[in-house]
């Protein structure tokens, strides 16, 4: 709710004004009408108005969501109503654009929606997975534990997103300050050393001539080569942006000598992790997998669960289309098999989640200790190359006037 300064006239002719707390203008003005007061101007006061610059505004992350969920849950538990639930949390919100969300979903719920038809109308902060999973707690009257294992499911989400970053962050830092030191090297450092080689007259060794070409190459190409870098890196977005680009990236990730074993276990955590939740809430199965392959991150996992939902749909198992997609692995595809004949598929999938979680932390740690020597490596032969290949010529002078 927002604060609104107005003015009018009270019954007897008289001007009034006031402050009054609403949604909009026209609940303002709704109010003073029930008062008997003839409104005559209605203003937002300015500390409630909000400037947002693009950019640069408040998105509602993981955490913020988490939070959410879990004092919903609470809350809910304890007995209150979802609208003064929802009008809570709007106020206890730190996020502002996320305090304004949840006071639309609040206004949609008071006007005679669902609570999940009321989140659907915000698909950029809450998606299907999350809807379809309040819907079946609404439906089946277990709304609090439902966001309970929401919160749960998304807090294990994140712990295994933060690991897979802790393991891609750390090189790529690496190799980025790496490429601009040699930058800097070849536009600053190699200039001075080639215009002392011109003076010496002599012929310069491979490397030497090898490592001066690039550095006249990046003198008189700089302007091109940033655009180049800026123009590629635009181009490749785009590329993911279309289908058939999405799917060869995913498939080159996933067939990466190292980091491809490690892609495929996150996303072997997140399926299991992810249908576990969903059929236990009590959504079906075909939705649960629908709903599953949309949020895989992959689009070669995401057409190996559509295929299996398909193949489920004409009357099969769910481990034996799963085993001829050849995604995931056999040992996963047996304790799924396990888990449909026992009919404790949703406890089976929650184990494997859990055992793939762990195995994702020690491939994460396995990673890190490959990568630390592997870096330092090559950037000792690419910047020691350079080094030497300045030096080779002085060597060459020094072993000429030996003589």
């Amino acid at each position: 709710m927002a604060e609104f300064k107005w003015t009018g006239k009270d019954p007897d002719g008289k001007s009034v004004k006031g402050i009054m707390s609403a949604d909009n203008v026209e609940m303002v003005k709704l109010q003073l009408r029930r008062q008997k007061i003839t409104p005559l101007t209605v203003k937002r006061r300015l500390k409630d108005i909000q400037i947002t610059i693009p950019g640069l505004t408040h998105r509602v992350n993981d955490r913020d969501l988490v939070v959410f969920t879990r004092t919903f849950s609470t809350m809910v538990d304890a007995g209150l109503p979802l609208v003064q639930c929802l009008e809570i949390l709007s106020q206890q919100t730190e996020n502002p654009m996320f305090a304004k969300t949840i006071g639309e979903i609040r206004q949609s719920v008071e006007s005679g929606a669902t609570y999940a038809d009321s989140l659907r109308k915000h698909p950029k902060i809450f998606n299907e997975l999350y809807c379809n999973m309040v819907e079946a707690g609404e439906t089946g009257g277990i709304l609090d534990t439902i966001l309970n294992r929401l919160a749960s499911y998304m807090e294990k989400n994140i712990a295994l997103k933060r690991q897979v970053k802790s393991a891609m962050v750390y090189p790529a830092m690496v190799i980025a300050m790496s490429i601009v030191v040699v930058g800097i090297m070849l536009y600053t450092v190699i200039p001075t050393f080639a215009r002392i080689f011109v003076q010496l007259g002599s012929t310069l060794p491979l490397p030497t001539r090898i490592v001066v070409a690039l550095s006249d190459f990046l003198q008189n190409y700089i302007l091109l080569v940033i655009a180049a870098i800026v123009g590629g890196y635009f181009g490749f977005k785009q590329i993911l942006k279309t289908e058939q680009g999405r799917r060869m990236f995913d498939a080159l990730m996933l067939k990466l000598p190292v980091f491809g074993p490690l892609l495929r276990k996150v996303a072997v955590a997140k399926f299991t992790r992810t249908l576990g939740t969903l059929i236990s809430s009590g959504v079906p199965i075909l939705d649960g997998l629908e709903i599953t392959a949309k949020t895989a991150g992959n689009k070669i996992i995401e057409d190996a669960v559509m295929k299996t939902r398909v193949s489920i749909s004409e009357g099969k198992s769910i481990s034996e289309p799963l085993a001829q997609t050849d995604v995931f692995p056999p040992m996963v595809v047996q304790m799924i098999a396990v888990g449909e004949s026992t009919g404790a598929l949703d406890a089976m999938l929650d184990k494997i989640a859990d055992f793939y979680d762990e195995e994702v932390d020690v491939a994460v740690g396995n990673l890190t200790q490959l990568m630390e020597p592997l870096i330092m490596a090559v950037l000792g032969v690419v910047i020691g190359g350079i080094v030497l290949a300045m030096y080779l010529p002085m060597f060459k002078l020094i072993g000429e006037m030996a003589r």
